[in-house]
């Protein structure tokens, strides 16, 4: 496992940060890690997981910035080199929001994206964006 994100500038800001810290402290299951994955899914090819951990698994890079621990997986990491977390809180919704330099196009709701250099996830179970997405039509 590696110590920092050592190629990869990952950043999150001060307010999403007070958002980690205050979501890991109402977790009840020793939840102390953001974890950030990029996964094959949605219409546009890629989406976004996001979710608490109990530490870092074996192989994750980690950063720790504004007081919170970041952990990505070995597939997500180069998809999310310098991107930057946001927590937003407005009319539009309320959430983390990822900044991707790596992004070209989305989808319509934000829910999915397409990657530089028409890369296709390891699991390109999505489809070409074609048919619509479900959740834009959903709006």
């Amino acid at each position: 496992m590696s110590d920092t994100l050592a190629n990869t500038t990952i950043t999150i800001t001060p307010k999403a940060a007070d958002k980690v810290r205050e979501f890991i402290a109402a977790e009840d299951d020793g939840a102390e890690v953001l974890r950030i994955a990029v996964q094959g899914g949605g219409c546009s090819g890629f989406q976004y997981a996001l979710g608490f951990d109990e530490a870092p698994a074996e192989g994750d890079a980690v950063i720790e910035m504004h007081g919170v621990r970041i952990v990505v997986d070995p597939f997500s990491l180069p998809y999310l080199s310098g991107a930057g977390i946001d927590f937003v809180d407005g009319l539009n919704g309320t959430g983390f929001k990822i900044e991707n330099p790596n992004v070209v196009a989305g989808c319509g709701c934000g829910s999915s994206f397409q990657m530089k250099d028409g890369e296709e996830p390891a699991d390109a179970s999505a489809d070409s964006g074609d048919s619509g997405c479900s959740t834009c039509a959903s709006h």
